[in-house]
């Protein structure tokens, strides 16, 4: 069978050939269920689009059932592709970030349970998965995980009102290029815990950095960070700096200088949202889209799964609890004075390096001089027509340049080559 497979994959296959090797692939998929945590209980359709059938999975703390056709079990998740990649995922030939960053496969539903479903399975001969989804447990919270890769290790820290998803396309070229790449739910947000009586705040996001390093035995790492999650890698930097080696900073969400509204957000109230109410599905694309100078530049099915995955979160009221409450937070920043966010930046001691947005609508790239002023050793790079997120935008720019700072910050880590710069 492993040569015949090996055939196929070489190149197309009639398609009763294509159907009988997927068959053999999800009949052995029990055999190498690796289990769930108690409680879990999942259902998945898999539909391969070329062959025209449909695999229901459902996975249990107790085991894994798998049948051709569907029953009358709503999926919590729906994924689509072709056999050629399915084989290939089965095979551990590709990670399933990695075939979503090449658009080779779509999913719908709980994005959180996508992307585990490949850590719940042994690849041939034994091997462990490409990657998995995990939970950190930390006091107070839990902390749902991404890890995928082998070498230096880096955390992926999301912005407000975003989830590890808006990382994906980085992930999968960090990993490619020989990295450990660690993508993150804050708590408050995606698939971690929501818990009501947080605070929401830079520095307790930072403490959850650092506790989630000590969980995954992480002594130092590089972390990249977009809009809030920038924020909060800036934190880390300042409160642990023996914990960080860079910093890449995309259109973080530094201290506003004119805060107009001030006044307004200070009365606003986080608790409103645990009041019920809802994002209309409008709502959310209009914001959503808002967020980009290049609206032609989003694939649409990765903005079907973010609006999706906004409005599945946020009809929780932990969920809308904590995105008030971290964005009162930002606004509220102090940036001058004793403990102002400004004055603390020129104590930052890791490499860094800030990209801004000519068209963020969020956090203008006119910031890049007060950074400049408080930190000038920093590196700043200005993305004509970008917005607010450029790892969605622009991603092959945006991750070029992340490999080339975090590349060079490695090498000058590496005894050796201090060494020889310092003679």
């Amino acid at each position: 069978m492993r040569c015949t497979v090996h055939t196929f994959l070489a190149g197309p296959a009639p398609h009763a050939r294509r159907l009988e090797l997927v068959e053999h692939a999800f009949r052995t998929l029990t055999e190498r269920y690796l289990g769930a945590e108690a409680g879990f209980d999942a259902t998945y359709h898999v539909r391969l689009g070329d062959v025209g059938h449909t695999w229901e999975v459902r996975c249990t703390e107790h085991g894994a059932r798998v049948r051709k056709g569907v029953t009358s079990r709503r999926p919590d998740v729906v994924i689509g592709t072709d056999a050629h990649t399915w084989l290939r995922l089965r095979r551990g030939e590709l990670s399933g970030i990695e075939a979503f960053s090449q658009r080779l496969l779509y999913c719908r539903g709980d994005i959180d349970l996508a992307v585990g479903f490949e850590g719940l399975w042994r690849l041939p001969s034994g091997r462990p998965p490409l990657l998995r989804v995990h939970n950190v447990h930390l006091p107070g919270r839990r902390v749902s995980t991404l890890t995928m890769g082998e070498g230096p290790d880096v955390m992926l820290l999301h912005g407000l009102g975003g989830t590890k998803t808006s990382f994906f396309d980085t992930a999968a070229a960090l990993a490619r290029n020989g990295y450990r790449v660690h993508a993150m739910d804050f708590p408050g947000f995606g698939g971690s815990s929501k818990p009501a009586t947080a605070p929401y705040s830079a520095r307790w996001f930072a403490e959850t950095v650092v506790g989630a390093m000590d969980a995954l035995e992480i002594e130092r790492a590089h972390l990249v960070g977009n809009s809030m999650g920038g924020r909060v890698a800036i934190e880390v930097g300042l409160r642990a700096p023996d914990r960080v080696n860079g910093l890449g900073l995309l259109c973080p969400a530094v201290a506003f200088i004119k805060r107009g509204y001030h006044p307004i957000v200070r009365l606003a109230r986080p608790e409103l949202g645990l009041l019920p109410h809802r994002f209309t599905r409008g709502m959310v694309a209009g914001q959503f889209w808002s967020m980009f100078a290049d609206p032609d530049a989003i694939d649409p099915a990765v903005a079907d799964v973010a609006v999706d995955e906004f409005q599945r979160i946020y009809a929780s009221a932990g969920a809308r609890f904590a995105f008030l409450c971290a964005a009162r937070n930002i606004y509220l920043d102090s940036p001058y004075g004793k403990g102002g966010f400004y004055p603390r930046l020129a104590e930052l001691e890791a490499p860094a390096l800030f990209v801004w947005g000519t068209h963020d609508p969020l956090i203008p790239a006119g910031f890049k001089r007060h950074v400049a002023e408080w930190l000038p050793s920093a590196e700043q790079i200005v993305l004509e027509h970008c917005g607010h997120v450029p790892q969605v935008e622009r991603p092959e720019q945006t991750n070029g340049l992340l490999l080339r700072f975090l590349g060079r910050v490695d090498a000058l880590r590496t005894p050796g080559r201090v060494s020889r710069i310092a003679a």
